[in-house]
């Protein structure tokens, strides 16, 4: 059989120099020399024909969704066969009696919410990339910035149908709420980034949407205070919907790639956070709460977001950090997660790199949960040998660190490629054994996203 025949319409198949730059490049791995196509499927069908194309040509695959990954897990390495999901992107059915939705992966993050928001339900998890695949969501467990109070998106999947490296497809999980009928494979799945199997259809738990919602900023004199002010927000039964913090040279750059000023300038640091309940009454007891709590760290102001010109403002600058500080410097993004009372040790730690290495380490995060996200910078350095040395010191620093206060690599974005060498610092020789033998279960031949993850 050949690819032609398995995807008939030209425009969903792509080989040689006709394959697009997109799929050749990634920006943290740089260019792939070659890979072997790019097929666009519609149909489960098609994966099906697709994997088993594979296997007659013995082909490594990769699957890709809206292509917004961090860590270079969608990267070619070896002419692969690029399975690219995204034109499967229906939303089929919301079943009012079970509270799920049922969705195929290339359907975009953005449009899972607003569809079941204008339904009247919610669905929480809730990643910076708006556009996100849902399956890419699933492949690293993304958690985003509601994880705080609702979890990520593991915790909102109650089915998926995927595709194994053979051929073969396989449902895993169920619409049941409770499930204790053996192993728990869909779990598994989640997280994996592409290395166990092919999303293809997905069943999503979604909750009635909360009947009031308040955003608010507060202000603080330095980094520390803000930091050190999480832990007793979290402590004193606030119990925040959304908890994210920044400093104000990190939202100055989104400033200028937005022309909007954040609502508060005054202070070197900052919270924004977001409470949802039945009502404003309830909401008010908690902006109490936060009050009396945040008052011992110095609060320079707390400012409610009670207009949608505001809350849209504040927000859209936080959504835009990334790209800012992208489009300020060359830089390398992480997502590590420590204990949430190690998450001001950390920041303070990422500042005395910054002044021992001369690079930027600009961080902000999801200060409820303690992910951050450190932007090792180039900054000012000119000489490309310098940098890299600068860069690649400082990271085994900060991963160093990360495991010293008890943390993980990645809390969102995955593994992938340049996250690799450092899992394999970080974690037990037994751990990654059995991952590589659970590996070996589903995918004997190393077919689905080889050089990947461990």
């Amino acid at each position: 059989m050949l690819l032609k025949e398995i995807i008939t319409d030209s425009n969903r198949l792509f080989q040689g120099e006709e394959v697009p730059e997109k799929y050749l490049f990634d920006e943290y791995v740089g260019h792939a020399k070659s890979v072997y196509g790019v097929a666009l499927p519609k149909t489960k069908a098609e994966v099906v024909a697709l994997v088993k194309f594979a296997n007659q040509e013995n082909l490594s695959i990769i699957a890709r969704g809206a292509g917004t990954g961090l860590s270079g897990a969608t990267a070619p390495v070896q002419n692969e066969l690029i399975i690219d999901l995204h034109l499967m992107n229906q939303i089929i059915d919301l079943d009012l009696e079970t509270m799920t939705l049922t969705v195929e992966p290339g359907v975009l993050l953005h449009e899972i919410q607003e569809y079941v928001e204008s339904k009247g339900f919610f669905y929480p998890p809730d990643p910076g990339s708006k556009n996100s695949s849902i399956g890419g969501n699933i492949a690293t467990n993304a958690g985003g910035m509601r994880a705080v109070k609702y979890g990520v998106t593991r915790d909102y999947v109650r089915q998926l149908d995927v595709v194994l490296a053979t051929g073969e497809e396989l449902t895993l999980g169920s619409v049941n709420i409770k499930n204790s009928s053996g192993y728990d494979l869909k779990d598994l799945f989640i997280g994996s980034e592409g290395t166990l199997g092919i999303t293809t259809q997905i069943k999503l738990k979604v909750i009635p949407l909360p009947k009031a919602s308040l955003s608010l900023v507060l202000a603080f004199p330095t980094l520390k205070e803000s930091t050190d002010a999480v832990l007793t927000i979290l402590q004193n039964g606030v119990d925040p919907t959304a908890l994210e913090f920044f400093e104000r040279e990190t939202i100055q750059l989104s400033e200028k790639e937005n022309g909007v000023l954040f609502p508060s300038q005054l202070g070197e640091s900052y919270l924004l956070m977001t409470l949802d309940g039945d009502n404003m009454e309830v909401i008010q007891h908690r902006i109490e709460l936060l009050k009396q709590s945040v008052q011992p760290h110095n609060v320079l102001e707390i400012i409610s977001l009670d207009t949608p010109e505001l809350e849209k403002t504040a927000w859209s600058l936080r959504d835009s950090l990334l790209t800012a500080v992208v489009n300020y410097t060359e830089q390398v993004t992480m997502d590590e997660t420590v204990p949430i009372n190690q998450l001001s040790t950390l920041y303070q730690y990422t500042k005395q790199l910054e002044a021992e290495s001369g690079l930027s380490m600009i961080s902000f995060g999801h200060a409820g949960d303690g992910n951050l996200h450190t932007c090792v910078a180039r900054g000012s350095i000119t000489d490309q040998q310098e940098w890299e040395t600068k860069r690649d010191d400082v990271l085994t620093k900060m991963y160093g660190k990360i495991k010293a206060l008890g943390g993980l690599p990645s809390a969102e974005h995955g593994i992938g490629i340049i996250k690799k060498p450092y899992l394999a610092k970080m974690t037990d020789p037994n751990y990654l054994t059995y991952m590589r033998k659970i590996k070996q279960v589903f995918d004997p031949d190393g077919r689905l996203n080889p050089t990947k993850v461990m």
